[in-house]
């Protein structure tokens, strides 16, 4: 990333961190700058993020870990990431109609991950999000091996966790992610 884009990118950061000190309380910008100067690489990540349409902004600092939590914060699943079926082995078992790419693949090209359901009910708790779309989320192995897999949304003042087959694809559903730093 040339240096004219990444300055560009930390205005935009710092300034989405400085205008939602809720969902972040007690921590310091400089402290999430610090890292971000240490782990350079993981800029790409959050550029990747935020042209994709996920606003990503602070959830959390880890204690155990180290690490500051970035999520996607925009309002619906971001523009830049729906009509995606769930994994490659869905993508690849669909026969015809086939979307141009898969969620989880797609998340580990960005350099991130696919927000679990915990992540996702605890932005739940911050902020309402996905009110007329739905999100993939982390699918447990047991019901992926059954051609499963899960997404949530908020529907009702009320956060729901849903089934569809890990091929489907709908307009209205992306996924959202999450980056350690």
């Amino acid at each position: 990333m040339d240096k004219e884009k990444k300055i560009e990118l930390l205005v935009i950061l710092k300034n989405r961190f400085e205008k939602n000190m809720h969902r972040h309380v007690g921590i310091k910008w400089d402290d999430v700058i610090g890292k971000l100067e240490m782990n350079p690489e993981k800029l790409n990540s959050l550029l990747q993020m935020e042209t994709t349409g996920g606003e990503p902004d602070v959830l959390e600092y880890d204690n155990n870990t180290k690490h500051y939590i970035f999520t996607d914060f925009s309002k619906e699943s971001p523009n830049g990431r729906r009509s995606l079926c769930y994994d490659k082995k869905a993508l690849d078992a669909r026969k015809q109609n086939k979307p141009t790419g898969d969620a989880i693949t797609m998340a580990e090209e960005m350099g991130t991950k696919i927000l679990t359901e915990e992540l996702y009910r605890k932005m739940q708790e911050v902020e309402e999000f996905d009110l007329k779309t739905s999100s993939w989320v982390k699918t447990p192995a047991d019901i992926r091996n059954l051609g499963g897999a899960i997404f949530c949304d908020r529907r009702y003042n009320t956060v729901f966790t849903y089934h569809n087959g890990a091929d489907s694809y709908y307009g209205a559903r992306g996924f959202r992610t999450y980056l350690k730093v």
